[in-house]
């Protein structure tokens, strides 16, 4: 049974599923195709207990780095995942939403992000957020842009809300799965007063009792922002 309050925002750098896949002798692919599930569990679960925003860490601008295959195949994945989990989405009433700058995915997965967000955009539970070629620097330097071709004053309000977040809440939870422990250039304006949980495990053993943990210690601190 489900004791804890839950947070409003919780975001995830989900690490760890190269490691994972090679641990069992398998393909990096193997690891990326087991964390995709996790993503769905963590998801409906979240949904479930009324967490209002789930962002995940997806793909970062700094993942085109990566061998060529395994950018390909992550691609695939996306589109393959966000095409089965639309009647994911719509059985658990939960919108979805894609940070990041999307500019540079081929056409067609543009088209399936954008027609996966038009379907859900009704949905009134969780939303789920997916940071997809997403780095923290170049959405505050795009933001400045909107600034500057807007013509706006600046200030806090107008920068957040030009960020690709523009209309969330700040982020009460981050959590960053196997072990690093740093951001990743993930999120730095909306973590500015998140609480922080690294964890040992690896995305795809991560798990909704390790996130009720979680939960529960984010519940037992004394969040101040800054005041005495």
């Amino acid at each position: 049974m489900y004791n804890n309050e839950a947070p409003v925002h919780i975001a995830m750098i989900m690490d760890g599923n190269g490691r994972w896949a090679k641990e069992r002798g398998l393909k990096r692919t193997a690891g990326h195709e087991k964390g995709a599930e996790v993503v769905r569990d963590i998801t409906t679960y979240c949904a479930k207990i009324g967490v209002k925003y789930l962002t995940m860490y997806a793909f970062s601008t700094e993942n085109w780095k990566r061998p060529k295959l395994e950018v390909d195949y992550l691609m695939k994945l996306l589109d393959r995942y966000l095409k089965k989990e639309l009647e994911v989405y719509m059985k658990n009433n939960i919108r979805f939403k894609a940070i990041g700058d999307l500019s540079k995915f081929s056409k067609s997965l543009q088209e399936r992000i954008s027609i996966t967000e038009k379907q859900t955009e009704k949905n009134s539970g969780l939303t789920q957020v997916l940071a997809l070629n997403y780095g923290s620097k170049d959405e505050i330097v795009r933001a400045v842009k909107k600034l500057n071709e807007q013509n706006l004053e600046v200030s806090e309000e107008n920068i957040e809300s030009c960020l690709d977040t523009a209309g969330i809440p700040d982020v009460d939870i981050m959590i960053r799965t196997s072990g690093e422990v740093r951001l990743s250039n993930y999120l730095l304006w909306q973590n500015a007063y998140a609480e922080m949980f690294f964890t040992q495990t690896l995305w795809p053993d991560f798990n909704t009792l390790e996130l009720d943990d979680i939960i529960s210690d984010f519940n037992s601190r004394e969040r101040r922002f800054g005041a005495v």
